[in-house]
């Protein structure tokens, strides 16, 4: 053997099966297709959303939140339907647990800190036992992406200059090795080495094979998102046909090669169809990668229309249910929708998902962390105002609606429909009373204070001039996680299709749907993927050790 296990994958829930397997005296080989430069995989990237329960930071900010509390919102959310659904529901089951006990403790005693500030991510919009989290549960770490990942990837390296651990990068594992129905290595292709910055597309010249051995495989490869035609291939036929245009949240290397390769290798992936995409992305206008966009994190003000002028119907307000606004949004024969809003709302509530569009948070930097209570939008909304491709600005609202169809092939928007829509928006502020729902919903937001304090607006007409300029912002479907995966047991032990393990092999992360193969269910709360690398990964290690 060459070592006791094989990791699949560097990004966030390799390195915690790594440093977990080390911790329980493994050895480990952590096999990962990228060089060195991008351990911590998409990770790295994110905004570094948590999801806890019941934790010091929610009570801080006045929050009353329970385990059962977070459990009727899941089953709400998940929607579980399937026969196949068992093992994921116990997955689901056993995170809540871990998000509502140890899990802060447990990064706490890591050196991971978070922002005091709890964000109110997926508010759903429908009754108790629907879809949403009935409290703000997002908890932001300090330092964004780069802060979660580190304590793990500090470790592994530690790890691996002890001898206890092997990196091999520039290693892509092109099928398992399976002796008499027990996976017993991969094997696979050495690529050229490339010193290329972490998140751009690398080379994927061969320059010689390889072939490794141990007593277990664990796979953390990811998932699909990068991969547009596996995105299409895997569509759900619910939300309309699949979108010809799409921009990518996360790297070309996001491939889903591993999981077709398990599946050849006798695993079973149930739950493909299930897929967590964007609708609020922007094309980056300083790209990194292919398509590279990013999501706008939205508070819940902005006026929302579809590719024609028409509003979108309650409770498909910003930041309330993503992937009910993304069948809405694919239903009407469209594949964009709009933003439309004023300097005093993108002031106050955009922020941009990932870590390199957040420089306060990720470089722990408190001063300019103070510049998100002063008046002016933060400077990489600024820049996207400015530069990015999506963006219109406008003193009044016809000139808005010409630049607005000006970025489209033809001119969709009707400037009569849009003008309906704003105008009657605006007369339901007259009053303290309104039949508006998004209005009953911007005002009811602010009754919680770090919503008032950082995150919604002051309720205001769009024509107002004192909130002026008016922006329009196109957005565009963002592809980002998958939330099926290779079917696994709470061990973390990968099922073949009639139910039983497949000897030798383990996966962790998003390549098992963050666990059981789609413990999300249809749906996300946010600040789980992150949270369901830790849980899995660390789940996976103790499956192993066992």
């Amino acid at each position: 053997m060459d070592s006791d296990v094989i990791v699949v994958g560097g990004g966030l829930a390799g390195l915690v099966a790594t440093a977990e397997l080390v911790r329980l005296g493994k050895s480990v080989t952590l096999v990962e297709q990228e060089g060195s430069q991008s351990l911590g995989g998409q990770a790295f990237w994110s905004f570094g959303g948590l999801f806890l329960v019941d934790s010091p930071e929610q009570r801080f900010m006045g929050v009353r939140d329970s385990r059962e509390l977070a459990w009727q919102d899941w089953v709400g959310t998940a929607g579980f339907d399937r026969p196949e659904d068992a093992w994921p529901r116990k997955w689901a089951e056993a995170y809540v647990d871990f998000a509502s006990g140890e899990k802060r403790a447990w990064l706490h005693g890591l050196g991971v800190r978070f922002f005091p500030v709890v964000g109110w991510a997926e508010r759903g919009g429908y009754t108790a036992q629907g879809h949403g989290n009935s409290v703000p549960r997002f908890h932001i770490t300090w330092g964004t992406g780069p802060g979660i990942v580190a304590p793990f990837a500090d470790r592994v390296r530690a790890a691996a200059g002890a001898g206890s651990v092997r990196l091999a990068f520039r290693h892509r594992v092109d099928s398992l090795n399976v002796s008499d129905g027990v996976v017993t290595g991969v094997s696979g292709s050495v690529l050229a080495d490339d010193d290329s910055p972490r998140g751009v597309s690398s080379s994927r010249e061969v320059v010689s094979e390889f072939s490794l051995s141990a007593e277990v495989v664990v796979v953390t490869s990811g998932g699909i998102g990068g991969n547009f035609d596996l995105v299409r291939e895997n569509w759900p036929s619910r939300m309309g046909a699949a979108p010809k245009h799409l921009i990518s949240g996360v790297p070309a290397h996001v491939d889903g090669r591993m999981l077709g390769i398990s599946e050849d290798a006798g695993a079973s992936l149930i739950n493909r169809d299930r897929m967590w995409h964007y609708t609020e992305g922007i094309q980056n206008w300083d790209p990194i990668w292919p398509h590279h966009g990013i999501r706008i994190l939205p508070g819940p003000s902005s006026l929302w229309l579809d590719a024609t002028g028409n509003r979108l119907p309650a409770p498909l307000f910003p930041g309330f249910d993503t992937l009910g606004t993304l069948e809405h949004i694919m239903s009407t024969g469209h594949e964009h929708s709009w933003f439309v809003l004023t300097q005093k709302i993108i002031e106050k509530e955009f922020a941009l998902s990932g870590s390199e569009q957040n420089p306060d948070l990720t470089g722990k930097n408190l001063k300019l962390l103070l510049k998100r209570v002063l008046p002016g939008a933060p400077g990489p909304v600024e820049a996207f105002k400015e530069h990015g491709a999506d963006f219109v600005v406008a003193d009044e609202l016809d000139k808005l609606v010409d630049g607005m169809n000006a970025l489209t092939a033809e001119p969709l928007l009707d400037p009569a429909r849009v003008r309906d829509a704003v105008h009657a928006r605006d007369n339901e502020l007259a009053n303290t009373f309104t039949k508006d729902l998004q209005v009953t919903a911007m005002r009811g937001a602010r009754a919680y204070r770090g919503d008032r304090l950082i995150r919604v607006a002051t309720p205001h007409r769009l024509l107002d001039p004192k909130a002026g300029p008016l922006i329009g912002v196109r957005l565009n479907i963002l592809t980002r996680k998958t939330l099926g995966g290779l079917h696994t047991d709470l061990d973390g032990r990968v099922l073949r299709a009639d139910g039983e393990p497949l000897p030798g092999l383990f996966a962790a992360g998003e390549a098992a749907g963050f666990g059981g193969g789609g413990m999300h269910g249809y749906r996300s709360l946010e600040g789980t993927f992150l949270g369901g690398c830790l849980f899995s990964g660390r789940q996976a290690a103790r499956g192993v050790a066992s």
